[in-house]
Formats: structure tokens, sequence, C-alpha cells
């Protein structure tokens, strides 16, 4: 009789568990998420400036090239430097460097090298006015972008207009689909700045400008973007 009663619980257990294991493996219900993405785009004034000068020479041997461009890179490094304040402009030194020529059959004939000075800042008025005494070099670039705290203010807009346009996609899609509701899921949130709208030399039939510096510039816009992905469970 007690081996009798031992089986009938045995078997018990057995069916409870057998219920309990398929029950953890019985397919989940279908997961109402729905994946999203947002975007949005401020655009603002360029106001950082880097101009490059720059200057080449050659001769016949490489120490009679590096000393002309040493003497050419000095005298407008010293000019330079007496307009320098930060951050309406600053002073650096970009590319120096040598290189051999050749004639067709491999023979040297002689070196070539070039010198660069760069200034960057966001007084465009005083690096075009220091561009143009500088004598001894000559403009080879011109480029315009943002500033760390233009950007930062710029990426804040940007991401609080994607942030918002993400949310409103949710609550429209969780209508449209007879939900009260959602709840985030994973979301990315991403930053990055655009190429330049419109960077150039300003036309030299703008007077007022060319007036005051040698060298017109004139910015155009930069565009910061930040973009908003991820999902959402809709309830």
């Amino acid at each position: 009789m007690k081996y009798h009663i031992k089986l009938i619980a045995l078997g018990a257990f057995m069916l409870s568990a057998n219920a309990a294991f398929g029950q953890t493996m019985a397919p989940p219900l279908p997961s109402q998420r729905v994946n999203l993405s947002a975007s949005a785009t401020v655009q603002v004034p360029q106001d950082e400036l880097t101009l490059t000068l720059s200057t080449q020479r050659e001769g016949a041997n490489a120490p009679e090239v590096q000393s002309q461009l040493k003497t050419a890179l000095d005298a407008a490094l010293k000019l330079a430097k007496q307009q320098a304040q930060s951050p309406q402009m600053r002073v650096s030194t970009g590319r120096f460097g040598l290189s051999p020529r050749h004639d067709r059959n491999g023979k040297l004939v002689g070196w070539q090298g070039t010198a660069e000075l760069v200034l960057q800042g966001n007084d465009f008025v005083r690096i075009g006015q220091t561009a143009g005494q500088l004598l001894t070099l000559s403009v080879a670039s011109v480029s315009f972008g943002l500033s760390s705290q233009l950007r930062q203010q710029a990426q804040a807009q940007a991401q609080s207009q994607a942030i918002e346009q993400f949310q409103k996609s949710a609550s429209e899609i969780a209508k449209s689909f007879g939900f009260g509701g959602y709840t985030l899921g994973e979301v990315h949130v991403n930053a990055n700045q655009v190429a330049p709208v419109r960077p150039y030399m300003m036309a030299a039939s703008a007077r007022a400008m060319a007036d005051e510096a040698p060298v017109p510039l004139e910015a155009g816009l930069g565009n910061v973007s930040v973009n908003v992905t991820g999902s959402v469970q809709l309830k």
C-alpha cells in the first residue's frame, strides 16, 4: 500500500513539472514594438575663420631653398604675432617642407619647398587686414566653421527638436494603432556638423568690407544636425 501511494505522488509531481515546462516553453505573445527615427537641423552663421597663407621657393640646393622659406615665414610670423589676440585671432605655422625635383631621366635638378602660416579666429576684419599686410606670403585657402561654444548651443537646440519630434511620432503611431500610449525602449542620439552651406571669398563689389579688410571675407551658414533613433513599446 505504501508503495502504491509513492507512485501516485511521483506521477503527480511529473505531471506538475511537465505542465510548468510546457508553460515556459510556450511561444511569447507578439511584441507591439515600433522602430522610429527623427532628426532636426539648426542653421547658424559661421563664426570661425581659418585663413592659410603660403609661399613657395625653388633653388639648386636644399639649404638655399630652406633659408629663403625661413626668411619669408619669419617676417610674416613676426608681423602677424603683433596683431594676434585670442580668440579674435590666433597665429600658428602650417606646413614647412622641401622636396627634390628631377628631370625626365630621374636626375636631381633642384629643390622646391613650401611654408605656411595660419590665421584663425572670430575677428574677420582683423584677420583680413593682417593677411593683407603679410607681403612675403599669399592667401592659399580660406575656410569657415563654427566655434565650439556656438556648435554646442546649436546642438542642444537641434537635440531638443529631434527628441520632441520622436515623441510626437511615437504618440501618433500609438494612437493610430489603437493604443493609449507607449514606453521608451533603447534610444540613440547622434549629433554631427554638416558641411558649410556657403563658404566663399566675398565679391569685390561689396566695397564696405573691402575697404576695411585688404582680403575681403564673408562667412556662410553652418548646419548642425541631431538624429534620434530607437524603439517604443506600444501599450
